[in-house]
């Protein structure tokens, strides 16, 4: 199975038809989310590499028209058409690490109209799931407040490339490190892990287990204390560390029962054994609400291991998000259908903390002091510069929260800002609007020319 071939059948039956009546104009996709999921103050936008990297390497070849045609049923000849399709368009894109907000487009595609339907489907895939699991685990680095967090995800992921993109989407806003090898080795991601309980279960005795895995790992050493009794395997793994000269570096593991009683009275044993610098590291079904109640707290916690709820961005795990044409063929389209309004024209998106974005036209100038959001990263269907990193990301990240209100930013009932729109977008939609009206509407021209504009709307926001 090619990437070519990981589509909704609907963009392919929709290609063909485009292909054969000539409909080749350059097209303008936004891809944005309509609203942000409860319990989100902000999004990190995620997900543009791979998917750049889609863009450039895409190619209709003979595999898959024949995989098209067995799935349409239809002869291999019907899908000649495809033949040799590539992407050879523009991509504007708000880089990876941005805050961003509803409705502002986080990608906008122009291309022959074939080429920029054909990528749809791929396309939100890799920027809903990577942005929705980056701001999940944007928000554990917040709740932290500062104490370092790892990823411990990949055995809950859903499959192994989310894993990896987990681990990426950690790093990328601040996580200490993970335990996926594959990550560490290919991204250059600090690699932390310790032991399970089966290892534990494994010797007759955890001092026994404690000392074994001393010899084999000389370095600093994390004990796993809660398999039977977690305040007496704090003392045996405190005894040990002391007895071994383990001390600074090394850590004990709590994973299971109450973290913050537990890690108090973990504590006072390491302390009162001299072993000051021996951290507490806190893992098991954690999130960002559990940090930062533990933080809150004051639980004596210096490093949190986040997994399965981060991973799989459990409480929020979709985003509501569209890839809707904007324009073709140099006219601006809109869609009207019922609390999926969108707006029309290629845009453009103005950052100018404090204040709320501004949601614009591509050709507008910015307003004072703002600067824009979307890049020109692909034209031509290639690159405009290098691969960027994910250390460049989270530098983008760390500069983005620092001018975000704390309102925003708190992780219980945080108020999301809302963009807004520029004069000449309100009087494009409007004019958009109208003309669509008129041509499929005219019994309702009247009501549309004192709605065509409504923002604030709820029951008819643009989405």
């Amino acid at each position: 199975m090619s990437q070519v071939t990981t589509t909704d059948l609907y963009e392919v039956t929709m290609a063909i038809s485009y292909l054969r009546e000539n409909m080749r104009a350059p097209a303008t996709f936004s891809l944005f989310v309509r609203d942000l999921p409860p319990g989100r103050g902000f999004l990190v936008a995620a997900g543009l590499e791979p998917a750049l990297d889609f863009l450039a390497d895409y190619r209709v070849e003979q595999e898959d028209l024949e995989e098209f045609a067995d799935v349409l049923h239809r002869p291999v000849r019907d899908l000649e058409p495809l033949r040799g399709l590539a992407f050879e368009g523009e991509v504007r894109a708000v880089p990876e690490g941005r805050a961003v907000f509803s409705g502002e487009p986080l990608l906008e595609v122009t291309a022959p109209l074939p080429q920029a339907q054909l990528v749809e489907t791929y396309l939100l895939n890799q920027v809903c799931h990577q942005t929705v699991v980056a701001s999940k685990a944007a928000r554990c680095v917040l709740a932290a407040a500062g104490r370092p967090v790892v990823d411990f995800s990949l055995r809950r992921t859903h499959g192994p490339w989310a894993g990896l993109q987990a681990a990426r989407l950690g790093a990328l806003v601040g996580f200490a490190g993970t335990s996926n090898v594959a990550a560490a080795a290919g991204l250059g991601i600090p690699a932390s892990g310790t032991m399970a309980h089966s290892y534990i279960e494994a010797f007759p005795s955890e001092e026994e287990a404690f000392r074994a895995f001393a010899r084999s790992h000389p370095g600093p050493v994390t004990f796993l204390v809660d398999t039977y009794d977690t305040e007496e395997g704090v003392r045996i793994a405190a005894g040990v560390l002391k007895d071994l000269g383990l001390g600074p570096g090394c850590a004990i593991r709590l994973d299971s029962g109450d973290l913050d009683a537990l890690a108090r009275r973990a504590r006072a044993v390491l302390d009162a054994t001299g072993l000051n610098d021996v951290r507490i590291v806190a893992s098991g079904g954690l999130d960002e609400y559990s940090v930062d109640r533990l933080v809150r707290a004051g639980a004596p916690i210096d490093v949190y291991a986040v997994g399965t709820r981060v991973g799989v961005a459990a409480d929020a795990p979709y985003l509501d998000a569209a890839y809707k044409l904007v324009e073709y063929a140099g006219r601006a389209t809109m869609k009207l259908s019922s609390a999926k309004i969108t707006a029309p024209g290629r845009k453009q998106v103005f950052r100018r903390a404090p204040q709320p974005d501004v949601i614009a036209l591509r050709q507008e100038e910015p307003p004072d002091s703002a600067h824009p959001l979307l890049h020109t990263l692909m034209r031509g269907g290639r690159r405009t510069g290098p691969p960027d990193r994910w250390q460049n990301a989270r530098d983008r990240f760390c500069q983005d929260i620092a001018d975000l209100p704390d309102t925003t930013l708190r992780i219980e009932d945080p108020e999301p800002i809302r963009p807004v729109w520029s004069r000449a977008l309100e009087e494009l939609t409007a004019a958009v609007r109208a003309d669509i009206e008129a041509r499929f509407r005219p019994d309702r021209l009247a009501t549309a020319s004192r709605t065509a504009v409504l923002p604030a709307d709820a029951s008819e926001a643009p989405s």
